[in-house]
């Protein structure tokens, strides 16, 4: 039976990354030595008092910062950000996926969240949903994995509440961006090679792929690293968007264009399902843990998880067990194995099914589940509970002078997306890829995630934000399908219970669980695999495998971190904090 788990989302070659990148010379050589801090961090926090932004990409960084140096709120240069992400990062979104927001409002003094995940069309069939399936599952790429994108229209509804900048002023820079072009980083290229290698291997699944190669392979291959690369389709595409709204994509000439090449190369989008699209502004979730409030968005995504990982997590004395010792290292997998079987048993699109959300994430079920726990072994075999009646993603952080602080999540999902990119203008195409999130939906009938058309799958990518005393405190979120759960998990942790600052939180080593069951159907397997970084100690990877741990080595698949956090000083004032994944091209900056 093949193993269908969010590891698998990751580009061709990412799994043995680390391996075939590192030679034999450069082993077992550390880091240099810091004066100060602790020693496993990358650099240190980077500090401003007027704006902050944290992105997976330099250049994204210096767009967001100038966005908010020219008077833009925290919004636009979110908006600035993400339009450029789309364009600097292909291989991890745009505007063909969708998004998702948590953020401050210092107006109204509370956490607000955006649902910017889009349906499956109306005219796809449970009974050809399941015609097109691989194994009992749906496939990795191709126009049966293409949902509405939701992207644009969040964008578009952010701006209407919170923009301070014209609409057109926050995009056409980044159209310029695109036109002009950048020299590729390292991971990106990276990418690049290996997500169009998947897409052009024979029997992918993708109904053409002269669309993709003419945007991302110009001279007939991937840029490489320091080559220039640009995207002028994107750039007019961005350009039809600054003018005509989010109605030129949903209900104006994109969608036109978008509706035609559906229907040339045999799939089911229409302009009508499109315009029917519209962002959800919602509640968050809320759960506190150790005096700090941590904030996710619900199902359709799968930010309970993190909620229900950390009130497992606070039944335990974590600083007595230690800092990246054996017993603080079981005692979050085994929440995470906990949590991901009720993720798997009940997380969808709640507009279907109903999710006990009250029961899940209440202290009660915490201690419950936490009772399963023991200290000397694993676990045989993770259930989820008896309650009543997962990719490649972009994350950044950003805030602003007012005080706005926001975290904004956006991905196309497995690698790059589906593969496929439209049709555009002029025999040239729209120069963004469509995402392959459909390919989480369940095809078993019963399922609260099972396929329907109109509905919305279930969605890995959440971004997390936490205050303290009622006030905002960070902003933050961790890339990478199933990890993300996991790695804001250890983030918030590191924190609270092992007094680490925002940039030697994200620089810890990290561990990742696969192996539990999927929302899309897949049973657990055993005790899965847990991997470890290679800066775990070795007395904390021996006595995880003398408890029973089957451990892998390090992958690449342990995420992207992004965090601005905010910091009350004693004069009254506030200053932002900004930090970075070191194991990624991004580039924290404040001012």
């Amino acid at each position: 039976m093949r193993r269908r788990t969010f590891f698998a989302a990751l580009p061709l070659g990412l799994a043995t990354a680390g391996s075939a990148l590192s030679q034999e010379i450069y082993r077992n050589v550390g880091s240099g030595d810091r004066i100060t801090g602790q020693p496993f961090a990358g650099r240190s926090t980077v500090w401003g008092s007027q704006g902050a932004a944290a992105t997976a990409h330099p250049m994204a960084t210096l767009i967001g910062i100038d966005t908010l140096r020219r008077g833009g709120s925290a919004i636009d240069a979110a908006i600035a950000i993400n339009a450029a992400l789309g364009f600097l990062e292909p291989v991890a979104n745009g505007i063909g996926g969708d998004a998702f927001c948590l953020m401050w409002d210092p107006a109204q003094g509370r956490v607000v969240g955006l649902n910017g995940s889009g349906n499956s069309p109306m005219g796809l069939s449970l009974e050809t949903a399941r015609s097109r399936a691989v194994e009992g599952y749906l496939p990795r790429y191709g126009a049966v994995t293409v949902n509405v994108p939701g992207t644009v229209d969040a964008w578009w509804s952010a701006h209407q509440r919170y923009g301070k900048l014209p609409w057109a002023d926050v995009l056409l820079p980044v159209a310029e961006l695109c036109d002009r072009g950048v020299p590729v980083p390292q991971l990106i290229a990276f990418y690049l090679e290996r997500n169009m290698a998947n897409f052009l291997r024979p029997n992918a699944g993708v109904e053409e792929t002269d669309n993709a190669r003419r945007v991302f392979m110009p001279g007939g291959r991937t840029p490489r690293e320091g080559e220039m690369f640009r995207n002028p389709d994107l750039a007019r595409t961005y350009r039809m968007i600054a003018e005509g709204g989010r109605d030129a994509y949903y209900d104006g000439p994109i969608a036109d264009h978008i509706e035609s090449y559906f229907r040339r190369i045999g799939g089911w989008m229409t302009r009508a399902d499109l315009a029917a699209h519209r962002t959800e502004w919602v509640d968050p979730l809320m759960s506190p843990y150790r005096g700090v409030d941590v904030y996710q968005l619900g199902p359709n995504t799968q930010g309970l998880s993190t909620l229900q990982l950390l009130n497992i997590v606070e039944q335990f004395d974590m600083p007595e067990l230690g800092f990246q010792t054996a017993d603080s290292i079981h005692v979050q997998a085994e929440a995470k194995r906990l949590a991901f079987e009720d993720r798997a048993r009940w997380f969808a699109d709640t507009r279907f099914a109903e999710t006990p959300v009250e029961w899940l994430m209440s202290k009660e079920y915490a201690r419950e589940r936490a009772a399963l726990i023991r200290m000397d072994r694993v676990m045989e075999r993770a259930f989820p509970g008896d309650a009543p009646t997962q990719g490649d993603t972009t994350y950044f952080s950003v805030a602003d002078a007012d005080g706005m602080m926001v975290s904004w999540i956006q991905s196309n999902y497995r690698g790059m997306g589906s593969g496929l990119v439209p049709d555009g203008p002029d025999g040239a195409t729209l120069g963004f890829m469509f995402q392959d999130r459909g390919e989480l939906f369940n095809l078993r009938d019963g399922h609260p995630n099972v396929y329907a058309p109109g509905k919305r799958p279930f969605h890995t990518i959440i971004p997390g934000f936490a205050c303290r005393d009622g006030q905002p405190w960070m902003a933050f979120g961790v890339m990478g399908g199933g990890m993300q759960p996991q790695g804001q998990s250890q983030i918030v942790i590191n924190m609270t219970d092992y007094g680490l600052g925002p940039q030697e939180a994200g620089d810890a080593p990290r561990w990742q669980h696969y192996g539990s069951s999927e929302p899309t159907g897949q049973m657990a397997e055993g005790i899965g695999v847990l991997h470890l970084e290679s800066g775990v100690p070795a007395e904390a990877r021996a006595g995880l495998e003398a408890k029973g741990w089957t451990l892998g080595p390090p992958d690449g698949g342990f995420g992207g971190y992004q965090n601005v956090m905010r910091q009350v000083n004693p004069d009254g004032g506030w200053t932002y904090g900004a930090a970075t994944e070191m194991r990624k091209d991004g580039l924290a900056l404040a001012y």
